[in-house]
This record gives C-alpha cells, structure tokens and sequence, in this order.
C-alpha cells in the first residue's frame, strides 16, 4: 500500500441475471486474457510491487456462450473474474470487481467468501474507476501495480475514464473496443451534423472529443442535384486506428498487435487493444501481449 494515501477501493455492499450470451469470440477474449495474467502475474513475482486486477463490466464470474450450430445448446465458461482468481504462480493480492448489478455483485462476492482480498464495488463503471484513479491517489498507486480488464457491452466506457486509468501510471490495460456499435453511428453517407445528436454527443464522450468526424470527408463527385456529397470511412479499421491512436498519446504504450474478435458470420464486433501504463515496465509487457494477440 502506498505511505501516502488511504486505499482507493475500499468495499460497497449492496444485493438473477444470466451473464449476456456471447460466442466464439467470447472465449477468444478470455484465451487472451488468461494467458497475460499468467505470463504478468509470474514476470512480477519477485518484485516489491502489490499487484492488483480491477475488472469494471466483472458479470458474474460465469458466462454462458451458445453454440453456433445449436441454438439451444449452450456452455458455461469461466468470466475474467474467474480466470483472475485462479492464477496460481504469483496469485494477485487484491482483485476489485465492479459490477451494476447487485445480484451479478451478490454472486462475485460468493467467488471467494472467506477471503478479504476481493473488494466488490456495486456502482456504474466509469464512476467507480474515476475515483480509484482519481489524482488524490497517485501516491498509492506509485509502488503498485495493476491489470485492467474493460469489457463493456457496447459504449459504456467514456475517454474521460480512459485518461483517469492512464494518469494512474500503474495498469496496464485491456480493452474491449466496440467497433461495430461504433461503425452503426456512422452511415456512409450523411453530412456529420446530420447525425444524431444522441449519438453525436455518445462518440464524443466515447472518444474525448469530435475526433471522430475525421472518419467522414467530402465526396469527389457530387450529386445529381449539384450537393457535395459526405461519406465516411466507416469501415473497422479506420474506427479502431483513430482509437489507437488517441490511447497512444496518454499510455505509455500500445501493443502494434490488436485483436480483432468477429462473429459467427465473420463480421467484426470489437478490437481487443493492449495499453501498457508503466514506462519501465513498458518493453516487457507490450512483447508479453504482443506475442499472445498474435499465436493465441
């Protein structure tokens, strides 16, 4: 614990739902995972540092993916809490989950019951990572370290949190990208002001500012009634390089390896991204998850 400053997270209790389906993609995800837990957990095992997981979308623990050749066959796989628990060459010494549900909450705090290093914050993601991170705490976080698993359903993860989590110095970051929810807010073709102001005001929390309208530029032909026609680049790939390269200018760095996790008609849903928060352990960890996002 830091000298400086009291602990960040401490516990809020409060009191089913199913964990959302998911598909393929969803153990892809937890794959990756895993494997940079086990590989991080064991590189820090002789260094002064605690090492803390935060997961900010934690579920339940459980997640229950369908088989994509059976609709009514399903199976049960071990949610990132879970796998964080299980780590065994260096176990974590505190893992904080945050969760919105107070049932999903009740569960997660039933992983571990006898034990007091699992801290459950029932309460909205990016206010509860807001105040972990909050600058208040920067001398806590100086001689510690953590892994950050952000998971969102859709665009639940404002850039304002992002920043938050990067000035911590301290977490390396996982981060779930909706690509495609992001893709459906732009239509080809449409001016940018002619987006809804419901989701014009939505990227630009989910970006940080109206970075985003960089993806639409003028047409080279106009139209048959002499209008400049806009249309976007909306495609995947522009989407996902213009986020990277905003967490490229507040992380220490960026994994140049992302993965791209599809559906099962091979459309794709997110861009699983790697930030490393620390510069001296910057080298280490980029190889460490560069290599898992590109053999896994």
């Amino acid at each position: 614990m830091g000298r400086n400053a009291r602990c960040p997270v401490g516990t809020s209790m409060s009191p089913i739902q199913s964990q959302q389906y998911g598909g393929k993609w969803t153990q892809e995800k937890l794959d990756i995972l895993r494997e940079y837990l086990n590989a991080y957990t064991t590189a820090l095992k002789n260094q002064p540092f605690t090492l803390w997981y935060i997961d900010a979308f934690a579920g339940t623990g459980d997640v229950a993916i369908r088989d994509s050749q059976d609709s009514e066959a399903q199976a049960m796989l071990q949610g990132s809490a879970r796998i964080a628990c299980e780590i065994n060459d260096k176990p974590f010494d505190k893992l904080v989950f945050i969760e919105d549900d107070s049932a999903k909450a009740d569960l997660l705090r039933a992983i571990e019951p006898t034990s007091d290093r699992i801290i459950v914050r029932h309460g909205d993601a990016n206010e509860e990572l807001q105040r972990i991170c909050h600058p208040k705490f920067r001398s806590f976080w100086q001689p510690n370290r953590a892994v950050l698993f952000l998971d969102p359903f859709a665009l639940e993860v404002e850039w304002s949190t992002v920043e938050d989590v990067a000035q911590t110095k301290a977490m390396d970051t996982w981060i779930l990208f909706p690509s495609s929810a992001v893709r459906r807010m732009l239509p080809r073709e449409r001016r940018p002001d002619d987006i809804d102001p419901k989701w014009v005001s939505k990227l630009t929390k989910v970006f940080g500012d109206e970075s985003w309208r960089e993806i639409y530029s003028m047409a080279s032909q106009q139209s048959l009634f002499g209008e400049i026609n806009w249309v976007s680049d909306s495609g995947t790939e522009k989407i996902v390089e213009l986020y990277k390269e905003k967490l490229a200018t507040i992380f220490a760095g960026i994994a140049p390896t992302s993965r791209t996790l599809r559906n099962d008609q091979n459309s794709p849903l997110f861009e699983f991204i790697f930030a490393v928060g620390n510069k001296r352990g910057k080298a280490p960890a980029i190889r460490i998850a560069n290599h898992i996002l590109r053999h896994l």
